[in-house]
């Protein structure tokens, strides 16, 4: 007997999350607490060795880098550290390279979210180690990746699929960037905007859950205070408001100048007659040279943070501060080193923010630096809430929200209009894979079976032979690929494909044996006139049948035909709506007519 396959009569809803959400949320406590200790151990493993290569100390007394007194021998600690980064990455893992955001979108995208265990330990070492010997690159990118791989690995000890791996993946990224910052709502906005690639609550409740313990056990290990308190306000008139999106727009144009300098210092790194593995090394000359020339410009600069948002630092300061630190973070980074990119994002904007500041109406010491380091942030990134939420978290000062927010919608519209790629995608993009960044609800889940089936549908009788099934599928006349086969009561018995005859003539095939009785042996499947179009869709992929009968759920009486040409009229529908433009209100010029003379 056939047995027809077809889908659960369960009620539909808005979300498709079911009980194993609490699975995962539950697990996400364990990564959350995971990801204060790695973002714990990180901070104390850049002090470590900081305090080694510049002071010749073990110990975790944090000391400015600034401070050191090796004269021209500090140029060769940077190359050194580049040095044990490149052997790192080739005789430990690749994966290590880079400012981490990437490589866990990646893995993601294409690695079903599996991260190895060797880069769990190599990826926060070698970012110690870079950031330490004085390389200019902040610690969110290595522990993002950190407590991705803290999460994907809890994930590969259970049964999980490869979407709920890439939750707790998420999860722990989470997790790590509330520890170091501080910022559990815009860790979570990161997670949405960046690396969820979807919108659903079965992500999005144990990413929280993971941000939330990560942020109620931060003050256990870490400072529990905003990293860098800020009580300024900005007036919201008119020429603040202009000034507001016109310092995003600069900070747009400011992103795209990073983006374009650290792939084209990478695409030079491609064309050198040496192996990768040195490529860091030269980084790290660039690095040390550029330390003797500002030293504040070397390691993660959060003083430089808190100097700009203070208002202390003078024009020319400020202006040499960026001009360094630009040439050696692009450098560094083209050359594959390891580190990550928000901590100089936030310097970088911050610092054109304060050389615009004498340009730009009166507000708070530091307030427009303030929105320069968001909008460079939320422009380079493609990331404006998380950039929005991250500015207002660190600085614990929500009455900038509007200011913030402003700068950084304008940054992120000018970087998505001129920019086809972010510093994030490019590399994954160089890497061959397409991303795309931009969500919508499937068309498939809004329309009915019913909306979209064919009505009228040739059909053939359970009763007909095998040899007359042959028989028209081999005349001239032009044929279907396939057909359902029906009793006499309209009952879908199965269905007779093109493939099935020319089978059946190879077989030797009862020729007299009514199509009834072949019927009876094969699975059938079905669907229903107020199924959703998805569920079918997704029956057809995962069997590998191009037409579906449809039923009746009370009768089985066949009613239609669903097939691959059916389902692409929804998604013709769909670029139909993006691309017709048209207008149901017009202006008339209205004619007066002539006033008649008395």
């Amino acid at each position: 007997m056939s047995s027809a396959r077809t889908p659960g009569t369960s009620r539909l809803g808005d979300f498709t999350t079911d009980r194993r959400v609490l699975l995962l949320m539950l697990m996400a406590v364990l990564v959350g607490l995971a990801g204060v200790g790695a973002a714990w151990l990180l901070l104390r493993l850049i002090t470590l060795c900081t305090n080694l290569a510049y002071f010749g100390r073990l110990s975790l007394e944090e000391l400015p880098i600034a401070s050191h007194a090796l004269g021209w021998w500090a140029v060769a600690v940077p190359v050194v550290g580049c040095i044990i980064i490149g052997f790192m990455a080739r005789y430990g893992s690749e994966k290590i390279r880079g400012h981490g955001i990437p490589e866990a979108m990646e893995a993601i995208l294409i690695g079903k979210s599996r991260i190895q265990p060797k880069v769990a330990v190599l990826k926060p070492v070698s970012s110690a180690i870079s950031i330490g010997t004085g390389g200019p690159f902040g610690a969110e990118g290595p522990i993002i990746m950190t407590g991705g791989a803290i999460g994907s690995l809890l994930a590969q000890m259970v049964h999980m699929s490869s979407g709920e791996r890439k939750t707790l993946l998420v999860a722990g990224a989470a997790a790590g960037m509330t520890a170091v910052f501080g910022t559990p709502v815009a860790a979570i906005l990161l997670a949405v905007e960046l690396l969820l690639f979807e919108w659903k609550p079965r992500s999005f409740l144990p990413v929280a859950v993971a941000a939330i313990v990560s942020a109620a056990a931060r003050p256990l290990l870490l400072h529990s205070a905003p990293i860098f308190p800020y009580a300024g306000v900005g007036e919201p008139s008119l020429p603040h408001v202009v000034a507001w999106a016109g310092l995003g727009v600069l900070a747009g144009l400011g992103s795209g100048v990073l983006t374009s300098l650290v792939y084209l210092f990478e695409d030079w790194f491609e064309k050198l007659p040496v192996h990768w593995m040195w490529w860091p090394a030269l980084g790290g000359l660039v690095i040390g040279i550029g330390g003797m020339i500002e030293p504040s410009a070397l390691g993660v600069g959060y003083d430089n943070i808190t100097d700009l948002l203070a208002g202390k630092l003078a024009i020319q300061a400020v202006l040499l501060l960026l001009v360094v630190k630009v040439v050696i973070w692009s450098v560094a980074l083209g050359s594959g080193t390891s580190g990550g990119v928000l901590a100089p994002l936030l310097i970088f904007g911050g610092a054109l923010g304060a050389l615009m500041t004498p340009l730009l109406p009166e507000a708070s010491p530091g307030f427009w630096a303030l929105l320069g380091m968001a909008a460079m942030m939320g422009g380079t990134m493609r990331a404006p809430l998380t950039a929005t939420l991250f500015a207002v978290e660190l600085t614990g000062n929500f009455s900038v929200l509007l200011p913030v927010l402003t700068a950084c919608a304008f940054a992120y519209g000018l970087t998505v209009l001129l920019l086809k790629r972010s510093i994030l995608t490019e590399k994954i993009a160089r890497r061959g894979h397409h991303v795309t960044r931009e969500y919508h609800v499937d068309p498939f889940d809004l329309v009915r079976v019913s909306a979209v089936m064919t009505t009228t549908v040739q059909t053939l009788p359970a009763s007909m032979s095998v040899a007359d099934a042959i028989a028209h599928f081999t005349t001239s006349q032009r044929r279907h690929t396939a057909y359902p086969v029906v009793d006499a009561q309209g009952k879908v018995v199965g269905e007779m494909t093109r493939a099935d005859s020319l089978a059946c003539t190879m077989e030797d095939e009862d020729s007299a044996r009514p199509l009834g009785d072949m019927m009876a042996e094969r699975e059938l499947f079905l669907g229903y006139p107020d199924e959703l179009a998805s569920q079918v869709a997704d029956r057809m992929a995962l069997t590998g049948v191009g037409r579906v009968p449809i039923v009746e759920r009370a009768t089985g009486r066949l009613v239609g035909l669903v097939g691959r040409k059916d389902l692409l009229r929804v998604r013709a529908g769909r670029l139909r709506d993006e691309r017709e433009r048209t207008a149901y209100f017009r202006w008339r010029s209205v004619r007066r007519r002539p006033v008649d003379s008395q």
